[in-house]
């Protein structure tokens, strides 16, 4: 039996062809993508399968966005997706699609240990929900709830509700992403494009020094602006990039507690996404675990969850093709416990 898989972010697009055999699922082939290199999904799927044709059984595909009745209008790009074209440019007569955020959460649920960083031990309850928030080109945030049987995993738009601010210097963000964009969800700070308004408003405020290195990095046509100040931020060679990580990794971790309260996640709470394990020295420090924790009265509760990093950058990948093996009957749901 032979499945297709897709992960669709803000960025890049990841595909696949999997066999399941034997009760396992055994990758054939995997491709990675830009996405604005390209005007549509369905052109990304079409040069896909030119280069990877034979049959496909079941196929999925998690992408960023609001998946409704098979169709998303993609936040972070220019497209709008429904599952007919994507079908028929994969030439099978159905396509899944689902959330990236609920394929995280598949594909988390079956990842080995050595894929995680463990921020928090906790104390995981095997019954318990679980919840998963992931910061790359956009925010994106699920959950799983125990049914009695399985943890199964439901979507959200989470990562695009009111930014609510802790502190001064929050409040002061606030204001000034306020005035640049109306209104502020979480996702205009904790993302790529986040730590970049982050950065530029210490740089409005006249907060910390700016290294000459980074100032010419950033002026470069095409540089990751959230990589050159996370890279800087880690090397000690801008202060101004230090504060900005600083601020971000606090606002994550708040987020990461809220979502955890919302959820009850006494099951599990992931960190997924791009940015995570590119920032985990500043992760395993305190700032991030103090926000988290920082929840008055339910501190105890949320000291008990286990919080880990996920390390496997095919997480979504994964979770897409389980997803499609799982509707296909072509392995047991008993991973998800």
């Amino acid at each position: 039996m032979t499945i297709f898989a897709g992960d669709i972010g803000g960025t890049s697009a990841r595909l696949g062809l999997f066999e399941i055999r034997d009760g396992g699922m055994h990758p054939i082939v995997k491709e990675v993508y830009r996405c604005r290199d390209f005007g549509s999904l369905e052109e990304i799927v079409a040069r896909f399968r030119s280069r990877h044709a034979g049959p496909v059984q079941g196929a999925t595909v998690g992408i960023a966005g609001p998946v409704v009745r098979g169709s998303v209008i993609t936040p972070n790009l220019p497209w709008y997706v429904h599952s007919g074209p994507v079908a028929e440019a994969m030439g099978v007569a159905h396509v899944e699609l689902i959330n990236d955020l609920v394929a995280n959460a598949y594909g988390a649920a079956a990842l080995s240990p050595a894929d995680f960083e463990v921020l928090q031990e906790g104390q995981a309850d095997p019954e318990g929900h679980a919840c998963i928030i992931s910061a790359g080109t956009g925010l994106g945030q699920a959950g799983f709830f125990f049914d009695g049987r399985f943890r199964r995993p439901m979507p959200s738009e989470g990562g695009h509700a009111d930014f609510a601010p802790q502190n001064d210097a929050e409040v002061e963000l606030l204001r000034f992403l306020q005035g640049r964009l109306g209104h502020v969800s979480y996702e205009r700070v904790l993302s790529g494009p986040g730590l970049v308004n982050i950065y530029e408003f210490l740089t409005f405020a006249g907060r910390g020094e700016e290294s000459s290195a980074l100032r010419q990095e950033l002026s470069q046509p095409g540089v990751g602006g959230a990589g050159a100040i996370s890279r800087a931020a880690l090397n000690g060679t801008s202060s101004r990039a230090s504060m900005a990580l600083d601020q971000f990794v606090a606002i994550y971790g708040a987020a990461a507690g809220n979502l955890a309260l919302t959820f009850k996640a006494t099951g599990g709470v992931f960190i997924g996404g791009g940015i995570a394990p590119q920032i985990l020295p500043r992760l395993r420090g305190e700032l991030f675990l103090q926000t988290f924790l920082d929840k008055g009265r339910m501190r105890p509760l949320l000291a008990a969850m286990t919080v880990r990093v996920i390390l496997n950058d095919e997480c979504a990948l994964l979770g897409s093709a389980l997803h499609a093996a799982l509707a296909l009957g072509g392995m047991s749901q008993s991973w998800v416990r």
